[in-house]
């Protein structure tokens, strides 16, 4: 069986005649029909019922008409894709993040490969774990996620971009918000707005926390950062939080952000299948969003972003 048998075959259940796939082919009627017999030798199966005016499938030979066009649709798509790719320069980014990771990590990134890459098309997936975005990664789906740096994973790959240290948000008028710093253990008996549990920033806060000898209490749980910062400037709770891009600069508004020293950061950073598979563009937007990363924030950000980018 092979793919020219299949494109025939497909061919001839669209026109109903072997002898006009012919013609469309340059061949003879007995070549068209020595694909189909081919595949029906593969299958075990007859493909074709004859009738006078020509051809139709047989129940067996939709169900193969069916898949085979399915997978020649996606085959052309791959190879058009694949040649688009080979100066790098236009293509398809396929990148999973969290709900708040191209707001706070990607937003001048994306940015400045849109004015390198105009003909890229960048897709972004929304996921609710680092465990969906490795297994979308692994089955082919995605090229890059943002995720938080944790143990290893089998088949995946993981780097560091930016490693972040933890803040405590407080609301302007708390007794804390102006303590230029805060030890951790200062926290003991303070009820915390908590982090997803089953996240694996929450679990390297827990980590962190355990090695200190510290362990927080917590209240209020919120499925995200910008969330628990929100949360903390309404007054409702405190909550420690990594120091990510964009946050909002010191002194202004109703939030303060107090540093806790002595935490190990928070790793943040992209996760692929292998690296050296990555396409052109991938590790071109890849690159991109470290460099902005190292480099502090583009000219237009605040200074906060700039203060904790790296």
């Amino acid at each position: 069986m092979t793919l020219d048998d299949l494109r025939v075959f497909v061919a001839v259940c669209r026109a109903g005649s072997l002898s006009s796939v012919a013609r469309d082919l340059g061949c003879t009627q007995s070549a068209v029909s020595q694909h189909v017999k081919r595949l029906e030798r593969e299958t075990g199966v007859a493909l074709l019922e004859r009738q006078p005016r020509g051809v139709v499938p047989t129940q067996a030979g939709r169900i193969l008409e069916a898949a085979a066009a399915e997978g020649i649709s996606g085959l052309d798509l791959a190879v058009r894709q694949l040649r688009d790719l080979l100066d790098g320069h236009s293509g398809y980014v396929r990148v999973a993040t969290g709900a708040t990771t191209v707001r706070h990590f990607m937003s001048d990134a994306v940015v400045a490969f849109r004015r390198r890459h105009p003909k890229v098309n960048l897709e972004f997936r929304t996921v609710s774990s680092g465990r969906s975005s490795f297994d979308a990664l692994a089955d082919g789906t995605l090229d890059l996620a943002w995720v938080t740096i944790g143990p290893p994973v089998r088949g995946i790959e993981q780097r560091t971009v930016a490693e972040l240290p933890w803040l405590l948000a407080v609301r302007a008028d708390d007794p804390l918000a102006e303590r230029p710093d805060l030890d951790p253990a200062a926290l003991r008996d303070v009820r915390l707005i908590r982090l997803p549990p089953n996240s694996t920033s929450a679990v390297h806060l827990d980590t962190a926390c355990a090695d200190l000898g510290v362990r927080f209490t917590y209240d209020t749980s919120v499925a995200d950062w910008d969330t628990a910062l929100l949360l903390a400037e309404l007054g409702v709770g405190r909550a420690v939080v990594p120091a990510v891009p964009g946050l909002p600069v010191p002194g202004e508004g109703q939030l303060r952000l107090v540093p806790l020293t002595g935490l190990r950061p928070l790793p943040v950073g992209w996760a692929v299948r292998r690296w050296d598979a990555l396409s052109p563009p991938a590790r071109a937007f890849a690159d991109t969003v470290a460099q902005c990363r190292g480099a502090g924030a583009s000219p237009d950000a605040s200074p906060a972003a700039s203060a904790v980018a790296g």
